[in-house]
């Protein structure tokens, strides 16, 4: 591993506070503020019959403030029977019903946790449209400079917001506060860790390119490729490193490295080629000074991965699973054993 870290040449970690100016300016653009104000409304959503009587859903409305204009969105949230407080998962989705071709609603309750499942639409669309939903507020003429933040940093925003209202409902552990996602759902979870310590759990799911893996060196989707297809997740400054990844001044470790002293996990599928498996590897392994200096275990592992592994004793976890590019019960049930580990 030590190897193939330094064949890559990767810039060398800095503090987490010249990272996350560096990821702003040069990649997903700067965060934006939180809202000026923020209010909730909450009402039941399911009958008792529902997950067999395992836990009960609510649908919350987030009202916030931004610019002296008013924007709200839906989030569900799912908790199971009993008091709690309950550790639980922000679960950046890609459909609004629960459960989902992604979300194993009921496992996840027969592990203890509850979930709020954040439908990505509901925040801004998933095209280069910057006047739909909280784009609009931000950018009400669609367009952007260099530095403003593209679709995944108002994602990730809107995950920070759900924590907003998890820090007013008692039932939640918010010590065992995780966000979670796939594909450029895992990348936004990997930002949205990042930037907002109160996540103590960091999940991402085959996230790839611009997500988990390196870029220098990556056998699968590259930034040329990535800012073709979905300029829009990003900063217009992050198309100049297009074939030109060995200039960039940081690389996806920065990412990982920027959630310490929380814990992190990468999970990778064996034939997703394309988010480059070894190369989120990497990152890991590349992140872990950043841990270290926390006082606590980085990435504890010494080889490549072989498929079935799970590194799971140090702070940051990594696990290859046969298959392809999916969120399965699998990656699930390891996500939550990870944390079980830790909390």
């Amino acid at each position: 591993m030590k190897e193939l870290i330094s064949e890559r040449k990767l810039p060398s970690l800095l503090s987490r506070e010249e990272m996350i100016e560096i990821l702003q300016r040069e990649e997903y653009g700067f965060m934006p503020s939180p809202p000026e104000k923020i209010s909730f409304s909450k009402k039941a959503m399911r009958s008792d019959n529902d997950f067999c009587g395992k836990g009960k859903m609510w649908e919350i409305t987030i009202t916030c403030t931004v610019k002296n204009k008013e924007f709200s969105f839906p989030v569900s949230l799912m908790l199971p029977s009993g008091e709690g407080p309950h550790p639980f998962f922000v679960n950046l989705s890609f459909e609004k019903n629960v459960p989902n071709f992604y979300f194993p609603a009921e496992e996840v309750l027969d592990n203890g946790f509850g979930a709020f499942n954040l439908y990505f639409n509901d925040i801004t669309k998933d095209n280069d449209d910057f006047t739909d939903g909280l784009a609009g507020i931000f950018y009400p003429d669609g367009k952007r400079n260099d530095t403003d933040c593209g679709k995944i940093a108002l994602w990730a925003w809107a995950a920070s917001r759900v924590l907003d209202y998890a820090e007013t409902e008692p039932r939640l552990d918010m010590k065992r506060a995780a966000v979670c996602g796939h594909s450029r759902l895992g990348k936004t979870a990997l930002v949205a860790g990042a930037f907002d310590h109160r996540f103590r759990f960091v999940h991402s799911n085959c996230s790839g390119c611009s997500g988990a893996s390196i870029a220098r060196g990556n056998t699968g989707e590259t930034v040329s490729d990535i800012c073709r297809v979905f300029p829009y997740w990003f900063c217009e400054s992050y198309k100049k490193y297009s074939g030109n990844e060995g200039n960039m001044p940081f690389d996806q470790h920065f990412l990982l490295a920027s959630v310490a002293p929380n814990y992190v996990t990468v999970g990778s599928a064996s034939e997703d080629a394309w988010a480059d498996p070894t190369g989120e590897q990497l990152s890991c392994f590349a992140a872990s000074e950043a841990f270290e200096k926390e006082g606590m275990n980085g990435f504890i592992c010494d080889r490549k991965a072989e498929i079935g592994d799970c590194f799971f004793e140090g702070s940051i976890g990594y696990f290859l699973r046969k298959g392809r590019h999916f969120y399965s019960r699998e990656d699930w049930n390891k996500v939550i054993r990870f944390i079980k580990s830790k909390a």
